[in-house]
């Protein structure tokens, strides 16, 4: 590691020298979709007036490696933040580009022999939380014994990423203190502004580093079971179908990863092994009766496989008690899972507005519910029909100390949250549905219309096995 690079400064500050385990060599593609998924967070949860709680933005580029989007990108995120500070090239063209001209943005043109222009680095502190994404670009001779790779997703880079708040903070000053030779009132200015945000109190955020660290561990993977690929097929496809082959191969590899999460969670849930394919049949039941276009119904019926991705990292007390019985750090943890999931989701942009329904899932119509406070109408109805529909199906399955209810003492207890939690006309319609089953003229879905291959790959006989009560 160059002695020089911000890795190496930071391990020289840690009192055994020991960089955390998220350090290693990635793939690019995976530390693009790590920072993009940072960034949209500051988009989503900065758009508020009060200046306190935005956060402070640190960010290098590689030399030649800035491109336009990029640029149009950091212009929403500059409006979203009490400050920018961007360092590359001169001729990056950021000087041109309108995010240059923002007055809280500050441009810093990188001396050609400065080691941080071999360095992609993002660096985010806000009084609520703090993030960063710090990375460096293998060398030539590291790159041995195939050499520099031509094709892009295959760059590599030494880097680590954290939510440590101490560790973050440390990387902050560093930065801050490599502004210096450029510009010290700069520095100063950062200095007070980062002392002013850890002076800050604000409503912490869950932790979400353990279930961040199982997605990348799998974007990781995809990447490169993708490389591999990409160099036995390179002599057969020209260049410019053979990069639009990976990436859609890659998007299916990173939706695999999400669907076997997901599975996973059903595996640790005993008492509910088969959720998400209910929980999906049912929604796309209830979506279908309310006439949803046939590309909300195939986003619905996604999310109704995914919603428990928050849970993949859940402690056990989740899967075989019910909430009265949590403590304290399991009913925050539980409060948060569609938040969470969400934020796993956010990583593949393919899927936004699938994140968008889980995150939606636990908004009550009385405005009450969680994390925005969505009231009535303004809740997606995607996401109205699979909170209910999560509710309904988890109480028809048993849960600690509570046996598993009827359809008719499931429904009761939705009817009782009519008004409250839930929408009541798809409390209606789900009445509709249970009548029409107990009349036995008609059998609840147990798996949605369509299923992706991948989850029926290692699911066996489970699909049979569910309990009778739904």
């Amino acid at each position: 590691m160059n002695s020089e690079s911000t890795l190496a400064r930071l391990q020289a500050t840690l009192p055994d020298g020991k960089l955390p385990s998220s350090y290693g060599v990635y793939f690019k593609n995976t530390l693009v979709a790590l920072c993009h998924a940072l960034e949209d967070h500051i988009l989503q949860t900065s758009g508020g007036d009060d200046i306190e709680l935005k956060p402070l933005v640190l960010v290098t580029f590689q030399q030649g490696k800035w491109y336009l989007q990029e640029a149009d990108r950091y212009l929403d995120i500059a409006n979203a933040s009490r400050r920018v500070v961007i360092g590359a090239v001169a001729d990056s063209g950021f000087a041109t580009h309108k995010t240059g001209h923002l007055e809280n943005v500050s441009l810093i043109n990188l001396d050609e022999i400065d080691p941080l222009i071999q360095e992609w680095n993002l660096i985010i502190l806000a009084p609520t939380y703090k993030a960063m994404v710090l990375c460096r670009e293998l060398s030539d001779e590291e790159y041995l014994p195939q050499g520099k790779p031509e094709v892009d997703t295959e760059r590599k880079f030494y880097g680590l990423w954290s939510f440590d708040q101490s560790l973050v903070s440390a990387a902050a000053e560093i930065f801050i203190e490599q502004t210096r030779h450029y510009n010290s009132p700069l520095a100063d200015s950062l200095l007070e502004m980062y002392r002013e945000i850890q002076a800050t109190i604000g409503p912490p955020l869950a932790d979400i580093s353990g279930v961040v660290s199982r997605i990348v561990t799998y974007l990781q993977s995809s990447q490169q079971q993708m490389v591999a690929i990409n160099r036995q097929t390179r002599e057969l496809w020209e260049l410019e179908g053979q990069a639009l082959r990976i990436s859609r191969n890659l998007n299916a590899n990173k939706l695999q990863a999400f669907l076997r999460m997901a599975q996973r969670v059903d595996e640790r849930d005993t008492s509910n092994p088969t959720a998400s394919l209910q929980v999906a049949a049912l929604s796309e039941t209830l979506g279908q009766l309310l006439d949803l276009p046939a590309l909300q119904l195939r986003r619905l019926r996604l999310a109704g496989l995914l919603f428990r991705v928050g849970l993949v990292s859940a402690p056990n007390e989740v899967f075989d008690r019910t909430p009265d019985a949590f403590d304290q750090a399991t009913l925050s943890f539980w409060r948060d899972r569609s938040f969470i999931g969400s934020q796993l989701l956010q990583a593949m942009p393919e899927l936004a507005p699938v994140a968008e329904i889980v995150k939606h899932k636990l908004e009550y119509w009385d405005g009450s519910g969680r994390p925005e406070g969505l009231r009535g109408e303004s809740i997606p109805v995607a996401s109205r029909i699979l909170g209910l529909v999560a509710y309904f199906q988890e109480l028809t399955q048993p849960r600690g100390d509570r046996p598993a209810l009827s359809l008719s003492e499931a429904l009761e207890e939705c009817r009782q949250q009519c008004g409250i939690r839930f929408d009541p006309a798809l409390v209606e319609t789900l009445s509709n549905v249970v009548r029409l089953a107990e009349m036995g003229l008609m059998e609840l879905p147990n798996r949605p219309s369509q299923l992706p291959n991948v989850w029926l790959e290692d699911l066996g006989d489970r699909t049979t096995a569910a309990a009778p009560a739904l």
